[in-house]
């Protein structure tokens, strides 16, 4: 009896079985494809960074990036200028940095401004300090001397306001491009430079620990205002527009979130670069970002953009409301555009 029945259940059994792996080979396809759909509305986006910046690692920790359609990969460089740089040769696909190497940016090709980051302040300003040695006790001492400059900064822009300002000829000094803060820190310790600029706190506490040096001035004491922005390729504006517009919808929401979370975004920095988390602490609310657009970003470019032309740093001048795209910015933050053509 019990034969009969097990003979007579193994066809049913059997379908079962075949019913069950069908299913599970359908429930593995259908996940399969579940994820790579997912994967797919993902954008991969390589972004320059400094090791100072907690804008861009915020949004990458926190999850703003990926809730924006973005998989974000984020390639460190000494300075934000380094980063713009390396646009030229494709290793990343945005950048951020001040008017200066933007503007270079823009006028060698097909790249355009995407929006602002704000920081063009009284505040801000104040954060970059005039170290020199200490035989230097006024401007007019800056004559003869060798003076720092980071390569592909606004720097020599600032030398020779501070100049200008004083009465003096930038002409009248040596300046000497370095490529990072550590290379002009090192330089001004080892007496090879007689004077260079410096912000952000770690590397000034390291400045202000020199023996022979001591701060002649500060940024605020000029009338140059750094203005900060980020820049892209034609080509992703124009295919990607809302890849764009989630990056800057991202960005902007690391920037409230860093804000409003000091400590947590300071621990991010000491874990990932081993920045002191009071260095952090203190220059999170000096250098607050703001993405949008305005007229004072606007002016504070063309200002810098007349400079450079006029100096010959950039040969050809070009028409900078062509070099502003601002449509992704619109459609990512609408009340954060206040400037128009």
């Amino acid at each position: 009896m019990n034969h009969k029945l097990t003979k007579s259940a193994s066809p049913l059994l059997l379908l079962l079985s075949l019913l069950l792996i069908l299913s599970g080979c359908s429930s593995k396809g259908d996940a399969a494809a579940s994820s790579d759909s997912a994967s797919k509305e993902l954008y991969r986006l390589k972004i320059a960074d400094t090791g100072t910046n907690p804008v861009f690692r915020t949004a990458l920790a926190k999850g703003f990036f990926k809730d924006n359609g973005i998989d974000a990969e984020i390639v460190n460089f000494g300075t934000p200028a380094e980063g713009v740089n390396a646009l030229f040769i494709k290793q990343v696909d945005v950048a951020y940095g001040a008017d200066f190497p933007l503007l270079n940016a823009v006028s060698k090709g097909d790249y355009a401004i995407i929006a602002s980051a704000g920081q063009a302040t009284d505040e801000a300003a104040a954060q970059w300090k005039l170290y020199v040695r200490d035989e230097i006790k006024t401007p007019e001492d800056l004559k003869g001397k060798k003076l720092s400059f980071m390569r592909g900064t606004f720097l020599p822009y600032l030398w020779d306001e501070y100049f200008k300002q004083n009465n003096l000829d930038v002409k009248d000094a040596e300046l000497v491009g370095q490529g990072a803060f550590d290379e002009a820190y090192i330089a001004l310790k080892q007496g090879s430079v007689d004077g260079a600029w410096f912000t952000g706190s770690a590397i000034l506490e390291k400045v202000q620990a020199l023996q022979g040096v001591h701060e002649l001035s500060d940024m605020s004491k000029t009338k140059v205002r750094l203005g900060t922005g980020i820049v892209s390729g034609n080509d992703l504006i124009k295919s990607h527009p809302d890849v764009v517009a989630g990056f800057l919808k991202a960005v902007s929401q690391a920037t409230e979130y860093s804000q409003a979370h000091p400590d947590e975004t300071a621990d991010l920095m000491y874990k990932e670069l081993k920045q002191p988390k009071e260095a952090t602490l203190k220059d999170l609310p000096k250098n607050v970002w703001k993405v949008g657009f305005t007229q004072a970003a606007y002016d504070s470019l063309a200002s810098q953009k007349k400079y450079m032309v006029d100096s010959g740093i950039i040969e050809k001048d070009f028409d900078l409301a062509e070099k502003i795209s601002l449509d992704p910015l619109r459609q990512a933050l609408p009340d954060q555009v206040t400037y128009t053509k």
